[in-house]
């Protein structure tokens, strides 16, 4: 064989290895985004579990109308709560002001903002929809 033939064997070799690897690459991906994705979903979540505990067609009904009366019951609570606990926030901000500086101040409610949006950001003083943008 001369080293042309040779040379055309090699690039086909590689060009194959380079599909096959970037076809497994994909295949890796989409499990990894479809583990991610579907664990955020209380759906799947809660037919995850179902399956794990091996729950009867009455036994999912029963769970979920619990699940769904607790969640009711804590929205219920943080209602009622979010005016005080709004309040301490506001209170400590006043605090934070007498102690930092007005670029500590300004750095600090940047910080906060950036974690709120890591951790998905929930609503009060300072995350979104709350009173004012800068609360602890």
């Amino acid at each position: 064989m001369d080293n042309a033939a040779k040379n055309r064997w090699q690039v086909r070799v590689a060009a194959m290895v380079i599909f096959v690897l970037g076809f497994a690459a994909g295949i890796l991906a989409l499990n990894v985004y479809r583990r991610v994705a579907g664990a955020d979903r209380p759906r799947d979540r809660f037919e995850q579990m179902s399956r794990r505990l091996n729950l009867t067609a009455d036994q999912k009904t029963k769970v979920q109308q619990i699940f769904g009366d607790t969640r009711e019951q804590l929205r219920a609570v943080r209602r009622e709560s979010e005016p005080k606990v709004n309040e301490i926030r506001r209170q400590a901000d006043t605090r934070l002001q007498e102690v930092l500086t007005p670029e500590q101040w300004e750095q600090f409610q940047k910080d906060r903002h950036e974690m709120r949006g890591r951790r998905g950001g929930r609503g009060g003083p300072g995350g979104p929809g709350g009173p004012r943008g800068d609360g602890p």
